[in-house]
């Protein structure tokens, strides 16, 4: 029987196969842990990380105190959107890594959209 992060591993395969982040159009990747999340904008063309931001950041850290919960969420994706427009990238693929859209995930995205990017 698969547990959890088999399946999610699974699923993120399976968006993978269908999503690329090219030099236009960079992929934003999402992954979240038990106590941290993670967004980073990828060229996968290059194979190159363009920005990435993370709960796990010194200052978000001591702000948060290691807890991932919607608020850090929007946090750190106000800081990728911020940290990609000031490199020149306005438009992305989301990569949501086979989470559920839904709760921190959506909350990340809907940050980032209000903060410019475009996806």
């Amino acid at each position: 029987m698969a547990d959890k992060k088999d399946s999610r591993v699974k699923r993120h395969i399976r968006i993978r196969k269908k999503i690329s982040g090219t030099a236009s159009r960079p992929r934003l990747a999402v992954y979240r842990s038990n106590r941290y999340i993670y967004a980073q904008i990828i060229n996968d063309e290059n194979g190159t990380t363009i920005v990435s931001a993370s709960s796990l950041e010194k200052d978000l850290r001591e702000k948060f105190l290691g807890r991932v919960n919607i608020e850090v969420s929007k946090t750190i994706g106000k800081l990728i959107a911020e940290r990609a427009l000031a490199k020149g990238v306005k438009s992305v693929v989301f990569d949501r890594g086979g989470y559920i859209y839904h709760g921190k995930i959506k909350a990340l995205a809907d940050s980032a959209r209000e903060s410019g990017l475009d996806f």
